[in-house]
């Protein structure tokens, strides 16, 4: 499922890119579909019309036979409701959360991809695209270089270019963790100069040697990291003097966060 619009139905957005063709393939504001992000990456094979919206991505996914699925869970429209009572019917404003899920992987033959899919932003207007299935934004991936997915207050992270910039930095010779440290500290210093206010900015990054990196403005963010020789390991970063510290999830915090996800509302 996914967190719903304004007017209580999910609209999906999502992206897959290939490191070795450049090829892309994106969606905006699908509904009533499972996976999004497979139907992006049937896109990303097209020669033309690589990023469709609304009705055109439905009739796309209808046509190659992607799975219907009503994607507004009985939880996500309790949250809903309670969300609702506390802001918009007190004529607040409602916009907190977002659930945007990135992953940059690399393969045993150097090739690499980047992938993301997003309900968006928590009660967002019908319509309102992010910066998730945006190239050069929420995602961009060169198997020479790197690649890089954002999340966060899409409306921000789209003014920086930010995942371009971070796989560019990064081919101009800076680590994954340096780049994206530095895109996310330029841009946030960058919007509170021009408009006093920046919202949530979180990026993860690879190189096609598979050292990686992450860098966020927020109190905690919570990535995984899986190698050959690691399993599927859930790491916390923390920002400390413009710099990124990074720890592994103790047990105590995966009980937490499994509780509280699970917890009735």
């Amino acid at each position: 499922g996914g967190l719903p619009n304004q007017e209580q139905v999910v609209e999906l957005d999502a992206s897959f890119m290939d490191g070795d063709t450049l090829d892309i393939g994106a969606i905006g504001g699908i509904r009533d579909f499972a996976n999004p992000i497979s139907i992006a990456r049937a896109l990303s094979k097209e020669h033309y019309n690589n990023f469709l919206v609304g009705e055109g991505a439905e009739k796309y996914a209808s046509l190659h036979g992607f799975e219907r699925k009503t994607m507004l869970t009985q939880r996500a429209k309790k949250h809903y409701e309670k969300r609702k009572k506390a802001t918009l019917d007190q004529g607040l404003s409602p916009y907190s959360g977002h659930d945007t899920v990135g992953m940059v992987a690399l393969d045993v033959h150097g090739k690499m991809c980047v992938g993301t899919s997003t309900s968006g932003l928590f009660m967002k207007r019908p319509g309102r695209i992010g910066d998730s299935p945006i190239p050069g934004s929420g995602y961009y991936v060169d198997s020479h270089v790197g690649g890089a997915c954002a999340t966060g207050l899409g409306e921000d992270v789209m003014k920086g270019c930010a995942t371009y910039e971070i796989v560019r930095l990064m081919k101009d010779g800076l680590t994954p963790q340096e780049a994206c440290e530095k895109v996310v500290n330029d841009l946030e210093q960058t919007l509170l100069k021009r408009k006093g206010i920046v919202g949530d900015l979180s990026f993860v990054a690879m190189d096609c040697l598979g050292n990686w990196g992450v860098a966020t403005n927020i109190p905690e963010f919570s990535f995984v990291v899986a190698t050959k020789n690691l399993p599927a390991t859930v790491y916390l970063s923390k920002r400390v003097d413009g710099h990124c510290i990074h720890t592994l999830a103790s047990k105590e915090w995966l009980e937490a966060y499994e509780k509280r996800i699970r917890m009735p509302l």
